[in-house]
């Protein structure tokens, strides 16, 4: 099966398109919208104006973060769990991970890549690794808080810390400040998760996500078999057929 697709990252303009995706997250929105040819990708907080303006163009949707209240929603464009063909695959799980893992699936089983199973890291408000088979079958995962989340974390249950304003991740390993401390600290937490994960699982590597790319940097740069796509779960809602 081919999985390929036309993409880009949408920036702030109007743009005219014939239907869209949306994805609800825990802390963000998710946008796919179609223009011609291409998929373009958008990511915005909660924006109840914006569900309004685009609600009739919304193709399908999909959640794990909270719907608002008198959305509109059609249920009926709501992907759900069984609809996503990965074998043994629980109930429970988020469908943010299960969209992510079948896409990241396709892509690898397109390319021959797949022989010893994949890891799906997406790096959004949690950090979620899926294990798949070569079979195409869910083989467990970790939950682990990301960056944002570490970092709030910190300075909403520490007197001392107070809340990170940047978002550069220091060169030094050990940054004398305390917000680089932070900001190096969560970092780090997430990388060397990661490397232990790929280095026990013994599969190549799949990353999406908001903080899936300064991830991708670090993990090229120690020569990890790491694949970046980081819209997998507008791109699985796209392809599946429900």
């Amino acid at each position: 099966m081919g999985f390929t697709l036309q993409i880009q990252t949408r920036k702030k303009q109007k743009v005219t398109s014939n239907k869209c995706c949306l994805f609800i997250g825990n802390t963000r929105w998710h946008w796919g919208f179609q223009t011609q040819a291409k998929w373009i990708f958008e990511d915005t907080f909660p924006n109840s104006n914006q569900l309004k303006e685009n609600k009739d163009l919304i193709w399908k949707w999909g959640a794990v973060g909270p719907v608002p209240a008198n959305s509109q929603l059609d249920p009926n464009k709501c992907i759900k769990i069984e609809e996503i063909p990965l074998l043994k695959l629980p109930e429970w799980i988020g469908l943010d991970r299960a969209l992510a893992s079948w896409a990241a699936f396709q892509k690898a089983k397109s390319a021959n890549l797949h022989s010893e199973g994949i890891l799906i890291a997406d790096a959004g408000t949690i950090l979620s690794l899926t294990r798949i088979t070569a079979k195409g079958e869910f083989a467990g995962g970790q939950l682990i808080p990301g960056l944002q989340l570490q970092r709030s974390a910190m300075s909403n249950r520490s007197e001392k810390l107070s809340p990170v304003k940047s978002q550069n991740i220091p060169t030094k390993q050990f940054p004398s400040s305390t917000e680089e401390a932070m900001l190096r600290g969560s970092f780090q937490a997430l990388l060397g998760a990661l490397l232990e994960a790929q280095k026990e699982a013994s599969m190549p590597l799949w990353l999406c996500g908001g903080d899936s790319k300064i991830l991708f940097d670090h993990l090229k740069s120690r020569n990890v078999a790491v694949y970046h796509h980081p819209n997998l779960v507008l791109e699985a809602m796209i392809k599946i057929n429900c």
